[in-house]
C-alpha cells in the first residue's frame, strides 16, 4: 500500500510542478481530449451545419437534368481520329535532355527547342494548346521516347473519336465514326461504334499529350492550373482526308445529328492547302440535308487568317459550335469582335465579356435576324469554372439540362469518376456577375439550389452553370469533347 501512496504523491508533485510552469496545460489537455473523442450532439443542441455549396449544386443537378422529349437515335461523327499517348510533359522533356528556358509560342513546331519553348509558354498560362510538328523523323523519335516513358498511357484520341466514344456510352444511340482508324485505335473504340471500311487504315496516327499538374514547376514557370500541350505530325487528319468519305456515308447511315471536328488540324499544313481544302470542306458540308443539325467542335489555333475564314465560311452553315475560353478569345481577335484588344484572360474569364463575344458571333454569323440565311443558333462555351449555353430562341429545347449535364460530366471525368464526389471538387465560379461588360447590363446571381442562371439579350437566351472543379485532376485530355457530347445528348433541336 505504501508503494502506491508514494507513487500517487510523486504524480501529484509532478502535476503541480507542470501546472505551476504552464498554467494553460489543463485547458489544452481538456481540449485535446474533447477533440479526440467522438462528437456527441446533445438533444436540443445547435442545428448541424448546412451542406457545402458543392454538395447543394451536385444535388440540384440531379433534379435539373432530365432527358429531352425527343432523343437522337443516330449520330454521325467525323473526321479526326488518332491514338493519344499521355505522358508527363515535364518528365518527357527532361528525358529528351532539354533544359528549361524562357517560354515562347510557335505556330508550328520545327524542333525539340520549339517544343520546349511552346510547352513552357503554355504551362505558365495553364492553357491548353495543340501544335503540328513539321519534322516527321524528329517527331517519331519524340513519340518513341513518350511511349517508353514510365507511366505513359494510351487512349482513344482526336476530337471526333473522343466525342464518338462518349456518345457510344449511351446504349440507345448508334454512332458512326469516320476518320483515319488504324488497328490500335480500332481496338480501343467502343464496340457500338460503326466504322466504315473506307476509314480503316494499316497504321495509326499518334498524338502526344504532354500533361502538367496545377502548381507544377519547371524552371521559373509554374502552372496555375492543370492542363495539357498536344503535338503531332499527322497528315491524314491534317488534310482532313476522311471528309468526303464521311459525308458520302451520311446518306446510307441517315443520322439525326452530325458532329464535325478536325478543321484545326489543317492549320499546320500551310496556307495553300488550307485555303483550297477549306473551300472543298464548305462545299461538302453544304451537301448535308437541311433537316439534320450539324455541330462543329473547335480546337486550339494560332493563324488568325485561318480562324477568320472558318468564322466567315463555316460557322454560318453549321447549327451549333463548341469551344473553350482560348478559342473564344482567338475567335474575336481574328474577326475583330468585342474585347478583341484583350491579349489573354486574367484568371477566370469575365462572364460579361464572354457574353458579349458569344452574342456577337450569333448576331454577325448566326441566325439572330429572322431574315438571315445563316444556320448557327447554338454555342456551347466551356471554361474551367463555368459553362454557358447560348441559343437563339425557338431553335433548341432542354437547355437547362444540357448545360448542367456538360458541367456535371466535367466535374466527374476530370477526377476519373463516373459521378461527382463533392469531397474532391471545389466551387470556383463567381456567384455574382454581370450579363455584359458594357451597358446596359444586368447584375445576376447563381443560386446553388437551382444552379442554372438564365438571362436574355434580345431573342438570344443564355444559360450559365458553375463547374465543380476537380481539386486533383487525373486526366484533362478530351474533357471539352466530353462536355460537348454530353451537352448534345441532352439537347433537342426544334428544326
Amino acid at each position: 500500500m505504501w508503494m502506491k501512496a508514494v507513487l500517487v504523491g510523486f504524480l501529484a508533485l509532478g502535476m503541480g510542478y507542470l501546472f505551476h510552469t504552464d498554467p494553460e496545460l489543463p485547458t489544452r489537455v481538456l481540449n485535446y481530449v474533447s477533440e479526440s473523442l467522438p462528437q456527441m450532439q446533445p438533444s436540443g443542441g445547435p442545428e448541424p451545419l448546412p451542406p457545402a455549396l458543392e454538395e447543394v449544386i451536385a444535388r440540384a443537378w440531379q433534379t435539373l437534368i432530365t432527358a429531352p422529349s425527343r432523343r437522337w437515335r443516330k449520330v454521325a461523327v467525323g473526321v479526326n481520329a488518332c491514338v493519344d499517348v499521355v505522358v508527363s510533359g515535364v518528365g518527357l522533356l527532361q528525358a529528351l535532355a532539354l533544359e528549361p528556358t524562357s517560354g515562347r509560342d510557335h505556330e508550328v513546331l520545327h524542333s525539340k527547342e520549339d517544343l520546349k519553348e511552346a510547352f513552357i509558354h503554355y504551362l505558365g498560362k495553364g492553357a491548353a494548346a495543340e501544335r503540328f510538328f513539321s519534322d516527321k523523323e524528329v517527331f517519331q523519335r519524340i513519340a518513341r521516347a513518350a511511349a517508353e516513358y514510365p507511366g505513359a498511357q494510351v487512349y482513344v484520341g482526336g476530337n471526333a473519336a473522343l466525342i464518338a466514344q462518349k456518345l457510344a456510352s449511351n446504349p440507345h444511340l448508334v454512332v458512326l465514326l469516320c476518320g483515319p482508324v488504324g488497328p490500335k485505335l480500332h481496338e480501343l473504340l467502343d464496340e457500338q461504334i460503326v466504322v466504315p471500311p473506307e476509314s480503316l487504315q494499316e497504321t495509326d496516327e499518334y498524338h502526344l499529350i504532354l500533361e502538367y499538374k496545377s502548381g507544377e514547376q519547371w524552371g521559373s514557370s509554374r502552372a496555375p492550373q492543370a492542363n495539357r500541350f498536344i503535338l503531332s505530325h499527322d497528315v491524314s487528319n491534317g488534310e482532313m482526308k476522311a471528309l468526303e468519305t464521311f459525308v458520302s456515308s451520311l446518306e446510307e447511315f441517315n443520322p439525326d445529328l452530325v458532329v464535325l471536328s478536325g478543321l484545326h488540324m489543317m492549320e499546320g499544313m500551310g496556307r495553300d492547302l488550307w485555303e483550297k481544302r477549306l473551300k472543298e470542306a464548305v462545299d461538302v458540308i453544304s451537301d448535308v440535308r437541311n433537316e439534320v443539325p450539324i455541330h462543329l467542335e473547335l480546337a486550339s489555333m494560332t493563324d488568325r487568317d485561318y480562324m477568320n475564314q472558318i468564322l466567315l465560311e463555316v460557322m454560318p452553315i453549321v447549327n451549333s459550335i463548341g469551344l473553350n475560353e482560348q478559342e473564344l478569345l482567338f475567335l474575336t481577335q481574328s474577326g475583330g469582335g468585342p474585347h478583341a484588344d484583350l491579349t489573354s484572360w486574367d484568371g477566370i474569364p469575365d462572364v460579361g465579356r464572354v457574353s458579349d463575344i458569344l452574342l456577337w458571333v450569333l448576331e454577325r454569323h448566326g441566325r439572330v435576324d429572322l431574315e438571315s440565311e445563316a444556320d448557327l443558333t447554338r454555342i456551347h462555351f466551356h471554361t474551367l469554372a463555368y459553362h454557358v449555353l447560348v441559343t437563339v430562341d425557338g431553335h433548341w429545347a432542354n437547355q437547362v439540362s444540357a448545360v448542367a449535364a456538360g458541367a456535371r460530366v466535367a466535374s466527374a471525368q476530370a477526377c476519373a469518376l463516373q459521378m461527382v464526389d463533392v469531397s474532391k471538387v471545389v466551387l470556383k465560379a463567381p456567384l455574382h456577375f454581370y450579363s455584359s461588360f458594357t451597358e446596359p447590363r444586368e447584375r445576376l446571381t447563381v443560386d446553388p439550389s437551382s444552379p442554372v442562371t438564365v438571362w436574355r439579350r434580345g431573342n438570344v437566351s443564355f444559360h450559365l452553370t458553375p463547374v465543380l472543379v476537380c481539386k486533383q485532376p487525373l486526366r484533362t485530355v478530351g474533357l471539352g469533347d466530353a462536355i460537348s457530347a454530353e451537352g448534345l445528348l441532352f439537347s433537342e433541336a426544334l428544326l
